[in-house]
């Protein structure tokens, strides 16, 4: 891997761009999220400094002090677990939610956005392979709650979002981007919404997920390199 976050970020910008083509799709269509858990602010500096501007983060906490040391080009998309006690924090730091997993947590961030004068961009996250360890609509759940999750009238639905199971091979993923397409197409259909936004698609398989449509790949490993520890902690009390 090279040692410098402009030339990762430049080969990972190949890569998309033709694995987009391979499709017919033009690369602007797909918007690169680096995820920067665990890597410590001055990672974050290096990958703005190659205008690389759009970090997803896990844990709320960690976000917020990193955002506090960072110039405020930076922006956030929350792509893991968001606890219900945490979403007051959440909203007014985070672009967009790509992990509302439940109609309880839709309702309870659109109940505190109204109390905030919000109205937060939100992708529903789907468990396309029904893994018992993870968060997520099921597919079926999804079309069940989806007239509810539509009522919430601060929320702004813009798409959907997988983790499938993980596998060294790229190809074992295309079935599990495949089926949120489908899912999220199928739902777009009966409730005649627009869900024009699909995040899927990590280091190891985000040329696949642009070849099945991928709006926004998350990207971490291959920019950032190996995490050293679950979490990034700043010193002295978090702002």
């Amino acid at each position: 891997m090279s040692d410098s976050f402009a030339s990762r970020l430049d080969q990972i910008s190949q890569t998309l761009s033709a694995a987009a083509d391979r499709v017919g799709r033009s690369a602007s269509e797909v918007t690169l999220v680096a995820v920067s858990k665990s890597h410590p602010p001055e990672a974050l500096t290096e990958a703005l400094e190659a205008g690389q501007t759009l970090f997803g983060e896990n844990r709320v906490q960690e976000a917020r002090a990193k955002a506090a040391l960072l110039p405020s080009r930076a922006r956030w998309h929350l792509i893991g677990h968001l606890q219900s006690n945490k979403v007051r924090q959440t909203l007014p730091l985070f672009e967009c939610i790509q992990s509302i997993d439940s109609l309880a947590l839709a309702t309870e961030v659109n109940r505190v956005a109204a109390e905030l004068g919000l109205f937060p961009r939100v992708l529903l996250e789907v468990n396309v392979a029904g893994e018992g360890t993870k968060f997520g609509f099921s597919p079926e759940r999804l079309h069940g709650d989806m007239e509810e999750l539509l009522a919430l009238d601060r929320l702004a639905i813009e798409g959907v979002m997988a983790i499938p199971p993980y596998s060294p091979e790229p190809e074992d993923s295309r079935r599990y981007f495949a089926a949120l397409r489908e899912c999220r197409d199928k739902v777009s259909e009966a409730f005649r919404v627009p869900l024009p936004e699909l995040s899927m698609g990590m280091s190891h398989d985000f040329a696949v997920a642009v070849e099945e449509g991928a709006t926004y790949v998350r990207v971490g490993t291959a920019l950032f390199g190996e995490r050293k520890g679950k979490t990034w902690k700043p010193e002295g009390p978090t702002p």
